[in-house]
């Protein structure tokens, strides 16, 4: 762990569940209950939202990649300590979980910085929103991504799935995976535009790192600013996104990025962004 990330790292809570790493500005995120293939507990759902909104105001974190420790990203919520303690709460306290999942969802879109999945194997449930809700997702052959809310007697309606998931498929594929149940596979996440490459399992770590890396090291304003208007201009009428982005464009041509990278393509100097 770099010693200048570790200030803001030491105010985490302990969570055995969840491993962290940095370096050349790539946190790297990695769920760790192989044997539960990293389903996800309480405790597991508080700490990611906290590191989420600590990685938001972080400034050594460029890039961030989202990942299982092993052959496995994340099979949803615990069946034992997740599921069956919902069916003995109340209606307000499943309220305050539900939201708490959402508020994960929504604290991975407010990251101003690009989050890649590497998905593999057992991809379902509240797994395959955290999937859903990265800005780009690489994963193996052997991926299976599986919206299972309905086989639990659930709606398909869980951390914005009615949202997010028909705008990366389209609303047909959509509704029949939330409808169904059934899995998506590795090559139909690809053909329909979920997935953005597929690699062999020893491969895919590194491809997500060059990935990683590839946009850490670019404007990270920028970054950020795309970030945003990708979310923002779904809401937008075409002369409101046009506005938005003329808005958008000109603070970005205000940053120092802008008159390096002028100031590099004039000099046929090297260019290196500062964030700025």
């Amino acid at each position: 762990m770099k010693q200048a990330f570790a200030p803001w790292l030491a105010q985490l809570a302990p969570c055995s569940e969840i491993a962290l790493a940095l370096d050349a500005g790539v946190l790297r995120v990695r769920l760790v209950r192989p044997a539960r293939k990293h389903a996800l507990t309480f405790a597991a759902y508080a700490h990611l939202l906290e590191i989420l909104q600590r990685i938001a105001r972080a400034p050594d974190v460029h890039a961030v990649l989202l990942s299982g420790d092993g052959a496995d990203f994340c099979s949803g919520g615990d069946v034992h300590e997740i599921i069956g303690p919902l069916t003995q709460m109340s209606m307000p306290e499943l309220l305050e979980f539900t939201r708490m999942t959402c508020a994960v969802v929504q604290a991975m879109l407010d990251c101003p910085q690009p989050i890649i999945a590497l998905l593999d194997g057992v991809c379902a449930g509240a797994g395959a929103m955290l999937a859903t809700a990265a800005d780009l997702r690489l994963a193996t052959p052997a991926a299976q991504i599986s919206f299972l809310f309905n086989r639990v007697g659930l709606c398909g309606a869980d951390m914005g799935a009615c949202a997010m998931l028909p705008r990366q498929i389209g609303a047909a594929r959509a509704a029949w995976l939330l409808y169904s149940g059934r899995s998506m596979t590795a090559q139909q996440g690809l053909d329909w535009g979920y997935l953005l490459a597929l690699h062999a399992a020893a491969d895919l770590p590194q491809a997500g790192l060059a990935l990683a890396t590839e946009l850490a090291a670019g404007p990270r304003f920028a970054h950020a600013m795309t970030k945003k208007m990708l979310q923002q201009e779904w809401n937008l009428s075409l002369p409101q996104a046009l506005e938005a982005e003329a808005q958008a464009q000109a603070l970005c041509m205000a940053t120092g990025d802008f008159k390096r990278a002028h100031q590099a393509f004039s000099t046929r100097g090297p260019l290196q962004f500062e964030g700025n």
